[in-house]
């Protein structure tokens, strides 16, 4: 089956249509994620998604380049460590399609092939119940639990702690 999504970093010129995903998204994301929603917000986004230590990624439709979803690559570690978080959401009207288990599969593929990850960890809010499937069905596995472990929206959420090793 060909891919339905493929890959782009961020730039300035997506600036319009990635905040009006944003806005129609709003109701998606909360209590999640908090994406840029401002232009300011989504310029330093895009500067940060160039520093060494992040990469960025949007997710669109091959078809018409519509935007599915966002998955950024955080905080690489590179040395003996070779680990790195991932970060993701998607843009209604795009979920529950299996697009962005596709998209981050692609960035997966990033990370253990031209980014020389050894780890990759994703921490999920245990009350996000399509991430935590999302996650299981791409491969990752559950380590942990991180009480009042990230500040979204200002209250520090809980969350579980999933990593996927290059070599399995």
């Amino acid at each position: 089956m060909p891919a339905r999504v493929r890959l782009e970093h961020p730039t300035l010129r997506a600036a319009a249509q990635f905040l009006a995903a944003v806005d129609r998204s709003r109701k998606l994301h909360a209590p999640w994620v908090r994406p840029p929603s401002t232009d300011a917000a989504y310029r330093a986004f895009v500067r940060r998604s160039r520093s060494p230590t992040h990469v960025a990624y949007l997710i669109r439709l091959r078809a018409d380049g519509q935007l599915v979803g966002v998955a950024g690559i955080s905080e690489i570690v590179r040395g003996s460590l070779r680990s790195a978080y991932l970060g993701y959401y998607t843009f209604a009207p795009h979920e529950r399609q299996g697009l962005m288990s596709e998209g981050l599969s692609l960035v997966i593929k990033q990370a253990f092939g031209p980014l020389r990850l050894h780890r990759l960890e994703a921490n999920v809010q245990p009350g996000n119940r399509a991430s935590l499937r999302l996650v299981r069905r791409l491969g990752f596995r559950r380590e942990g639990f991180s009480r009042r472990y990230l500040k979204i929206r200002g209250r520090w959420r809980d969350h579980e702690r999933w990593a996927l090793l290059a070599d399995g």
